[in-house]
């Protein structure tokens, strides 16, 4: 027997009696991963605060239990050690398993039939893309006969069902809507013998048997309904069959300008009244430039270089007449404000002259520049002031005269009314009051001081 195996070669493999299912891949995948956990979570404790102090501590791993029990002041679901929970379930994943159709392929589509899509038709695969290989004349003659009479057999059945539903509750609504009639109750009933399993005196009030008769509950017709109806949203339909499009190719200048399309200009409308240019419309119309052989561009564009020309000549006489206009409109307005002025002016010394005392001109350069002198003056004065005048001109002279007193009469009577104002017994003054009454300073300011050089007299200064 030595001898024996000696001389055999030594074996390429061994095996031992026993199996170890310690070292077998479905106990360690199972199983060794919970024991790790285990010896995890003893050998390393995670320190748990003191009692009364653990607000905001929620345990949620094996080794924050410090390898005790359940925390009872903390009001949470707790699984110490992992007692409770459940091993079955796994966590979510977004991996799903491989799947195989009927046939044994792969389904690569199992990712787009999910959810909502799960009981929808999805067009996934290359053959929804291709087109039906039709079979022969007479086998596709007679398979389309087959299914067209079972179509149409479908059809009519569910039409007359449909009919027959529709009618009853059509006529059932109709009748309840007439006040003479009364909604029927469904009148079937069935009667059955029921046996009691305890048939001694004690039970059942000692009868043997019972006939008991089962009828539906009539329907108040007045009852309120007793379900709300909601409208559930409609669901998205399937998804439509997609569309395979070649690759996009390259856009060559010479696609461009074969898609270049000129604009469609009519010689006879134009109704917006837009101005075409001639090399647009001459576009349009498709007329070649090169048989004309550049004639027609060189007048084009003296006619072009004319229209510039005639244009910047209008639009140079234009602000030449608006400039002018403008010109006038401001002398105009110039002359105006002086007129105004020269007015206000007069006012004003008339204001002052009457407020200022007479004062008698020596000469008659003075009785020319204040005229207010001669209202204030005699006449036997003025007399004197013209020893050398005629007859006719003393006449015309006094005549003006009567006249110029007339006025001043006139003047004073409204400068009277004036002073006189409807507010006087409330203590209010007048304009030409208040103006008497003003400092000789606040005059100034206001340009209201008369000045005596005017009338001969000596100038005021403050």
């Amino acid at each position: 027997m030595t001898a024996l195996k000696g001389l055999l070669p030594p074996p390429a493999a061994t095996t031992t009696a026993s199996y170890d299912h310690s070292n077998d891949p479905w106990f360690k995948q199972r199983f060794g991963s919970a024991e790790a956990q285990r010896s995890a979570a003893v050998v390393k404790p995670k320190p748990v605060p003191p009692y009364l102090k653990r607000q905001g501590f929620v345990p949620r791993k094996v080794e924050e239990f410090g390898e005790g029990g359940a925390f009872p002041e903390i009001h949470i679901a707790q699984y110490p050690l992992g007692m409770g929970r459940d091993k079955l379930s796994k966590p979510d994943t977004n991996i799903l398993p491989v799947t195989v159709n009927a046939r044994g392929n792969v389904r690569y589509d199992a990712i787009v039939k999910q959810n909502e899509n799960s009981k929808k038709l999805v067009y996934s695969q290359h053959k929804d893309l291709v087109p039906k290989i039709l079979k022969n004349e007479d086998e596709e003659m007679d398979y389309a006969n087959e299914k067209e009479e079972k179509l149409q057999k479908e059809i009519e059945e569910t039409t007359a069902e449909t009919k027959a539903a529709l009618e009853k509750i059509v006529n059932v609504r109709l009748s309840t809507a007439q006040p003479k009639n009364i909604a029927k109750q469904s009148i079937g009933s069935k009667i059955i013998k029921y046996m009691p399993s305890q048939k001694a005196a004690a039970f059942n009030s000692g009868a043997k048997a019972r006939i008991i008769r089962i009828a539906e509950m009539p329907v108040d017709p007045l009852e309120p309904p007793k379900f709300k109806h909601k409208r559930v949203p409609r669901p998205s339909g399937s998804p439509p069959v997609p569309v395979m499009h070649s690759p996009p190719r390259p856009v060559t200048v010479k696609n461009l300008k074969d898609w270049k399309i000129p604009p469609c200009i009519s010689n006879w409308k134009n109704q917006n009244g837009y101005t075409i240019p001639l090399d647009k419309r001459l576009a349009a119309e498709g007329k070649i430039l090169q048989d004309l052989g550049g004639l027609f561009l060189d007048n084009l564009a003296k006619l072009h270089e004319a229209l510039y020309v005639a244009e910047q000549k209008a639009r140079e006489g234009i602000a030449m007449r608006k400039k002018v206009q403008e010109e006038l409109l401001t002398k105009e307005k110039e002359k105006k404000e002086q007129d105004l002025r020269i007015l206000a002016q007069r006012a004003r010394s008339e204001r002052r002259g009457a407020a200022a005392p007479p004062s008698m001109p020596s000469n008659r350069t003075a009785m020319d520049n204040d005229a207010r002198g001669d209202y204030e003056r005699p006449t036997s004065e003025k007399e004197t002031d013209y020893p050398k005048e005629t007859r006719e001109e003393r006449e015309g002279r006094l005549k003006r005269e009567k006249i110029r007193e007339e006025r001043r009469r006139e003047r004073e009577r409204e400068r009277e009314r004036r002073l006189e104002p409807k507010d006087a017994p409330m203590g209010k003054n007048s304009k030409i009051t208040r103006d008497r009454d003003r400092d000789i300073s606040e005059k100034v300011a206001l340009g209201m001081a008369s000045d005596g050089a005017s009338r001969g007299g000596e100038v005021m200064y403050v």
